[in-house]
């Protein structure tokens, strides 16, 4: 093995290891990695900067605009709300539930269609008396499995797409993906509808203190004011207004003064509590003591009317890494916090302190008529106020008509897929689908960042020759198993390492050693590359592994250990359905 071998394997095997870490940003290690490869010599100085001008970087942003103008118009909601307004049946809402976000994703960002139906999975909960990780799971896997339908449905078909370009100068194409990645849609859907029984029912009641602080209860922050009831009385007193399902856990009496919550301390005015409880719970607390939860300021905008929503924190919101008091809420927004909730562990600070995450559920108050824009704004996807919707249904006609516009220019080969996506992109602009204000939030700029500066230091392994290395490993182990074993190989290597890493970087390290496994054995590589495509598209194991998993676990209230149980079995089933098909469709 080389010298410059033995470093790519090390860059690469180092970047690995950061993203799993995931102390600093994935667009941030993939620039470290760019640098120190350009800087050891593995990456030619002059190809440095070559991924910015990689297509694939212009057709993953145009598609997120598209899919963004899609998501923000509303047209789902409003199709099931006029053409399935009666759906009762659990399994009834389940799979309509699933097979929309399935079929939406082959044509929109996965997380973009998880988003517009999250909202009525929690309207169709409320209607049958269920707990909404009964859906929200499901439809997330839902979500991953469409985007195998089409090239621009996940990031990962269009890297490979790229990938078997430079090998045999012909690209796949928008609907090559469409037969084996619709047979495995269908066949998760029916997994999926049929064996939703496997997850745990996660709510946020429950019957005692301890089971309560275990499920997705909220944290908010209130005063005790002149008028209310509980001034003079114990904190007992006030806790038996919430049905012991809510706890105190800090009160502040002065900037300087914190006391302990024992059951038998007198409440004064102008203490501040720190309640945790379910929302029900919470309420109940605020109402009938005359709680103050705003601090007295009003967000209503004058005679306009308060509404509370909601909300769950999205994979791309300005309030990721800050508070409401560092980001100014109320004074930028006119909106007020009243509410945190976070899966699986317990906020001692603060509400205002509160640092946000991504999957936090917040409960914001503000104006009715604006609150649903600066939702928007603030990348925040409402769950429970139903005035709350994401776009206005009189334009969804617009954004839908160019998306099959470029759908239909690219399958009919009138324009390349990034020439016919940039154009859609820009009158998803022009005829003011996206507001310019969020047009750079919706492209994601953090992964085209890495996207670019990936695929220079990926291709080192090719230039290198270090994927022939792995892919010889690969065939010695590989020389007993017959070509379907082989094949499947692949596909479980790749969905091994993209719970680890973004699956479109899974795609850019995994897709040029599959391909250069497939020649060594002498087989054709498209079923290869197409089974990377799939493996890193399907990560059914972990919360971490995609964003579409990460966003349903606060509101969903599930744990870790959730995911393998319905995700296992659907991983295998994917396995198992997948590498016949890839054979039938894909000679090898």
């Amino acid at each position: 093995m080389t010298t410059d071998q033995l470093m790519s394997f090390a860059v690469i095997a180092l970047m690995m290891v950061a993203f799993v870490w995931g102390r600093f940003r994935y667009d941030l290690v993939a620039c470290a990695a760019l640098i120190t490869a350009v800087a050891i010599g593995i990456v030619p100085q002059a190809e440095a900067f070559s991924g910015f001008s990689d297509d694939i970087v212009i057709i993953v942003g145009s598609a997120l605009l598209v899919s963004a103008g899609v998501a923000r118009s509303g047209i789902m909601e409003y199709a099931i709300q006029r053409f399935a307004p009666d759906v009762s049946s659990v399994r009834a809402q389940l799979a309509l539930l699933v097979i929309i976000v399935t079929i939406l994703s082959a044509f929109v960002k996965n997380i973009g269609a998880l988003a517009i139906m999250i909202p009525i999975a929690f309207q169709f909960a409320r209607r049958s008396n269920v707990s909404p990780s009964v859906f929200l799971m499901p439809m997330a896997f839902g979500s991953l499995l469409g985007g195998l339908m089409t090239l621009i449905g996940t990031s990962p078909n269009i890297v490979v797409s790229r990938v078997r370009q430079e090998m045999t100068g012909e690209a796949f194409s928008m609907f090559d993906f469409t037969a084996v990645g619709a047979t495995l849609a269908a066949a998760g859907i029916v997994f999926l509808v049929l064996f939703y029984w496997l997850l745990p029912i996660r709510t946020r009641a429950s019957a005692s203190i301890h089971e309560a602080l275990d499920a997705n209860n909220y944290v908010t922050e209130a005063r005790l004011v002149a008028d209310s009831t509980i001034v003079g009385k114990t904190l007992a007193d006030l806790l038996k207004l919430g049905g012991s399902r809510a706890v105190v856990t800090s009160i502040l009496r002065s900037r300087a003064l914190h006391v302990t919550p024992f059951p038998d301390v007198v409440l004064r005015e102008g203490d501040i509590l720190l309640i945790e409880g379910v929302p029900e719970a919470l309420d109940s607390i605020v109402t009938q003591a005359k709680l103050s939860v705003t601090g007295s300021r009003d967000s209503a905008g004058g005679k306009h009317a308060a509404a509370a929503v909601e909300a769950v924190i999205g994979e791309n919101s300005s309030l990721i890494g800050g508070s409401a008091q560092r980001l100014a809420l109320y004074d930028r927004f006119n909106v007020n916090l009243l509410a945190v909730s976070r899966k699986g562990e317990r906020i001692q600070e603060r509400l205002g302190a509160v640092t946000l995450r991504m999957g936090d559920v917040v409960v914001l108050q503000g104006n009715r008529q604006t609150l649903p824009d600066i939702l928007r704004e603030l990348g925040c996807l409402p769950l429970a106020e139903r005035s709350i919707l994401l776009g206005s249904v009189r334009r969804g006609i617009v954004p839908l008509a160019i998306l099959v516009a470029a759908m239909a220019a690219t399958a009919l080969g009138l324009l390349p897929v990034a020439l016919a996506f940039f154009t859609a992109a820009v009158a998803m602009v022009l005829f003011r689908v996206i507001p310019l204000r969020e047009v750079y939030g919706a492209i994601d700029g953090p992964i085209l960042v890495m996207l670019a500066a990936l695929i220079p230091v990926s291709d080192s392994l090719r230039r290198t020759g270090a994927t022939d290395i792995i892919s010889a490993w690969l065939a010695e182990f590989a020389s007993t198993l017959p070509p379907a074993g082989a094949l499947g190989l692949i596909l479980i290597v790749a969905m091994a390492v993209t719970p680890f890493l973004n699956n479109a970087a899974t795609v850019l390290v995994v897709a040029p050693i599959a391909a250069s496994f497939a020649t060594t054995l002498g087989f054709r590589p498209e079923a290869f590359l197409m089974a990377v495509a799939i493996g890193a598209g399907c990560d059914f194991l972990t919360p971490i592994g995609h964003q579409c998993n990460t966003l349903v676990m606060g509101p969903g209230g599930y744990r870790f250990s959730d995911y393998p149980r319905l995700g296992l079995p659907l991983s295998l089933l994917v396995i198992i359905v997948a590498v016949p098909m890839l054979m039938l469709v894909w000679p090898m």
